[in-house]
């Protein structure tokens, strides 16, 4: 049967900055805004920008939270989704682990999530996962033709290629003789 490779720790794909958002406000506002979000907090900052005299002595503001207030806060958030901001690598890394009818719903959701779902990184990954070995002639196969569409292509059709491939470069170095 298939044979798993070595995976890596999760929290080591993380960078030790995992989002910024930051923005000005609608107009006619000016004020300034920033979303930090670290392995270890949630910031936010805020900037009041304004000309009139009542604000003149305003100052920043900034809250820092750990994850678990954030999440336990509703005021600091609001149907914010976490999943579509998390790091491609790290997406990958999950998304590797769904069975391919979840990976197949998973791509409906968004466009993101439709590119990585149909990504080469990530059937390579799955196809290196489940086959025990890939010779150097089925991986140059695989990035020719797509590691998604290797994936699926039954062994019969495969085989046929491969022997194709291998006539191929055959006829080429006679030619080259």
């Amino acid at each position: 049967m298939a044979t798993a490779r070595q995976r890596p720790n999760m929290a080591s794909l993380l960078r030790e900055e995992l989002l910024e958002a930051r923005g000005q406000a609608p107009a006619p506002s000016k004020d300034f805004c920033q979303l930090l979000v670290t392995r270890r907090q949630v910031i936010f900052r805020w900037w009041k920008i304004s000309l009139r005299s009542e604000f003149r002595d305003a100052r920043p503001g900034e809250i820092k939270e750990s994850h678990e207030d954030f999440l336990d806060d509703s005021s600091l958030h609001s149907n914010y989704d976490f999943l579509e901001r998390l790091p491609v690598p790290l997406l990958l890394y999950i998304i590797s682990f769904l069975e391919l009818e979840d990976i197949a719903r998973l791509s409906q959701v968004s466009h993101r999530f439709k590119m990585i779902c149909n990504s080469n990184t990530l059937w390579e990954s799955i196809v290196e996962n489940l086959c025990d070995t890939i010779t150097p002639e089925m991986r140059e196969l695989a990035q020719e033709m797509g590691w998604k569409q290797f994936f699926f292509t039954n062994r019969l059709r495969l085989q046929l290629q491969l022997r194709r491939r291998r006539q191929k470069h055959a006829e080429k170095e006679k030619l080259t003789e």
